[in-house]
């Protein structure tokens, strides 16, 4: 090696070495759930035609104009951060495969991010311009929680913590509260189409009864909180410490209930902005700790 190919080197390790992988593993989870809350914040303020078309901006720009004022910014903000996510996808491919006899089954959830990343930004495409049609909406967030799974099985791997003694009980409710869980989610986006909150003054919402269809969510959405929490007291009575599996189902049973909290107080004080930014937040941490439970209990004692 010559003396001009050392900083080049040392330019890689520190860019691209193993010791990076913990970071972008969080970075890919904590960018993954950022653009769900940021896209949240887009169409509460009414900012979803803020660019009216795409891949540009308007009809002659790629950015936002001064004329376009508020809601442009908000938009073309948001389009911005899936820049980000793609840079920090990118960053994390590399690191992985200069480090995959270090780290195995990494590769995969990689590459997974990679390419959800792309597939977001081509349905956040449809959703501008079919006019923000309540449906791709809801796929565009379906999308993102799979990305936000699939960053959080990035993560476990990458830590790959040891096999755990699980409990009969709370390995038989693993994947009960993977299907709660997510038919919750599913439900949710159907209610958020038929809440008052489209993006825009002028977008149609799904013709959906609101109260009736917030039942419909709350019930699947109680019966895995109360497996979470079942499942917690099951593996903690066998352990008796803070183990991971314990861990991940304490705070997914948290998460759990203070989403609970805030779709009641939401749902009888008129559905306001600030409390579903807040709600869609709790769903994409939902759907992170789903993904944890489900890996921490799913070796058997």
């Amino acid at each position: 090696m010559t003396l001009t190919d050392q900083p080049q080197k040392k330019f890689r390790d520190v860019l691209f070495g193993s010791a990076r992988l913990k970071l972008y593993g969080w970075l890919s989870l904590a960018t993954q759930i950022g653009i769900v809350v940021t896209g949240g914040a887009v169409r509460l303020t009414g900012s979803g035609l803020g660019c009216p078309t795409w891949p540009r901006c308007t009809e002659e720009s790629f950015v936002s104009t001064p004329e376009m004022g508020f809601h442009g910014v908000i938009e073309f903000g948001n389009r911005l951060l899936t820049f980000v996510l793609l840079i920090v996808a990118i960053l994390t491919f590399i690191t992985v495969i200069r480090a995959r006899k270090q780290y195995r089954g990494l590769i995969l959830p990689a590459v997974g991010l990679g390419l959800g990343i792309i597939a977001q930004a081509i349905i956040g495409g449809i959703t501008v311009l079919t006019g923000l049609n309540s449906w791709v909406v809801g796929l565009h967030f379906l999308v993102s929680g799979l990305l936000i799974a699939l960053a959080s099985l990035l993560v476990w791997r990458i830590y790959s913590p040891a096999p755990e003694p699980i409990s009969q009980l709370s390995h038989l409710s693993r994947w009960p509260i993977i299907i709660f869980g997510s038919v919750a989610i599913v439900v949710g986006v159907v209610v958020t189409g038929a809440g008052p909150h489209a993006g825009d003054a002028n977008t149609p919402r799904n013709g959906l009864d609101l109260e009736v269809w917030q039942h419909y969510h709350s019930y699947p959405a109680y019966i895995m909180t109360g497996l979470m929490l079942i499942a917690l007291v099951s593996q903690w009575q066998m352990q008796k410490s803070w183990s991971i599996s314990v861990r991940a189902l304490a705070i997914g049973t948290l998460i759990a209930v203070l989403q609970a909290v805030v779709g009641i107080i939401q749902s009888r004080t008129g559905v306001p902005a600030l409390l579903v930014g807040v709600h869609m937040l709790g769903a994409a941490l939902t759907c992170s700790v789903i993904a944890f439970q489900a890996l921490a209990l799913k070796r058997r004692y």
